[in-house]
């Protein structure tokens, strides 16, 4: 007997699919769970450690990785980095040979910065997975040698005579270095507090200095700013040191716009082409090197030298910068601002042969290339820059077909003196021809 297709079709049972109960729990355990490598409190304000991003590791490799000494959590007990956490503990004794005395005693240390715990790790952008005994030992070794360096650094204290960090030249520039990763801070505030609980038991009348002077006293020998430029600094305060110095270079009266421009910011061409416009880069002393200036058809700029500490300076403010919610942008401005000037090396050769940069890094590729990365997978806004003025001057001066032409003439015939030589001779040349056409042309007509 045949069977009916629909009939069959209808005894067909399809199985029903189950829920798995234990994927069921997974699944809300992991909507339950806070984000672990970029926490909640990254978007506060008050967060202002990050990770840096991988965009940027990618280019810039190690220039954010602490090379001999580890602050704060995320490098901490990393093998390479043991040589100078042996010294913190020595560093630690040295401080507390002179507090215990008079009553400051390693447990008042931590004990001082337990409240201040939970508003510490939120300035991490990631959950420190480190015991409340663990976070704050951590705290109380970093910031205690950070402030007993800086003192001995600043001779209010003495070193030890036979001190290696001081000895061995090699390892104190790298040190400093190391202070300003953006992975490698501790928060600032933390610092101060165990800053006040030293200066307050020692009594001491030389300790007069605030801790951010000490600061940027210890990082201006590799600066070499004036030091009337830093004593009136002594009241500035940051998120972390990196923040502190960064603070520090940007000039008074030139805060970031807060509205857009009526019309969009355009950026500017590099130095070869700004020359045959015509316009010059001529250095000028200023207060700080983020000050630029564009008058008269010339952009003035003060000098800058390039070397370790400022590549590692300026690559770790720009990726702080691109991390931290309400900070300006003024060193991504810079470094954009860097970036549309330098081309190859030289545009490199030619800011060097002007005095406006110094460098003290290698060759001018080198320098070239270390400027176009510095500007690569940045989010920038042209609009909303300290420079945007300087960006659209420079621009419509360059569009004045008339500069340009002239210029271009110049540039081109002017520029070294065999293509004056050159000129001249061809212009020797052409006058002599003329002459001797009316020449030919007068003896036709008279004869």
């Amino acid at each position: 007997m045949d069977t009916n297709p629909v009939q069959e079709e209808h005894n067909h049972v399809t199985p029903t699919w189950e829920m798995n109960s234990d994927r069921l729990a997974s699944m809300y355990q992991k909507i339950a769970d806070p984000p672990r490598l970029l926490s909640n409190a990254a978007g506060k304000a008050s967060c202002c450690i990050f990770r840096v991003p991988q965009s940027l590791l990618e280019i810039n490799g190690k220039s954010y990785q602490p090379h001999i000494v580890s602050i704060g959590p995320y490098h901490r007990g990393e093998p390479h980095l043991r040589m100078i956490e042996e010294h913190k503990w020595l560093y630690l004794g040295s401080l507390l040979s002179r507090t215990e005395p008079k009553g400051l005693t390693l447990q008042h240390y931590l004990k001082s910065i337990e409240p201040m715990e939970a508003r510490a790790r939120e300035c991490y952008s990631e959950t420190i997975h480190l015991s409340t005994d663990e976070f704050l030992e951590m705290m109380v070794v970093d910031g205690c040698f950070l402030i007993e360096l800086f003192r001995k650094v600043g001779h209010v204290v003495r070193f030890e005579r036979d001190d290696p960090l001081i000895n061995m030249f090699w390892i104190l520039p790298f040190m400093v270095r190391d202070f300003l990763r953006l992975e490698n801070q501790m928060p600032y505030f933390v610092l101060e507090h165990l800053y006040d609980l030293i200066t307050k038991a020692e009594d001491r009348k030389d300790s007069v200095k605030s801790l951010s002077l000490l600061a940027l006293e210890f990082f201006n020998n590799h600066m070499m700013r004036p030091d009337p430029v830093i004593e009136k600094l002594h009241s500035l305060t940051g998120m972390h040191l990196l923040d502190l110095l960064r603070s520090s270079v940007i000039p008074a009266g030139y805060a970031e716009p807060q509205r857009r421009n009526s019309t969009p910011t355009h950026i500017i061409h590099c130095v070869s082409k700004l020359r045959r416009a015509g316009i010059k880069l001529n250095v000028k002393e200023f207060e700080s090197f983020l000050v630029v200036k564009f008058k008269r058809g010339a952009i003035e700029m003060p000098s800058i030298t390039i070397d370790d500490f400022m590549c590692a300076f300026l690559l770790n403010c720009v990726a702080y910068e691109q991390c931290h919610k309400s900070c300006s942008k003024h060193i991504t401005t810079y470094a954009t601002f860097l970036d549309c000037l330098v081309n190859s090396y030289k545009d490199v050769e030619y800011l060097c042969d002007r005095n406006i940069m110094e460098n003290c890094y290698g060759n001018d590729g080198e320098i070239a290339r270390f400027i176009n990365n510095m500007g690569k997978d940045v989010a920038f806004d042209y609009d909303r820059c300290y420079l945007s003025k300087l960006f659209n001057d420079v621009h419509q001066y360059y569009r004045n077909s008339w500069h340009v032409q002239w210029a271009s003439f110049k540039y081109t015939y002017f520029d070294t003196p065999w293509s004056f030589v050159s000129a001249f001779a061809a212009l020797i040349l052409l006058i002599l021809t003329v002459l001797q056409t009316v020449y030919s042309a007068l003896s036709y007509y008279y004869s």
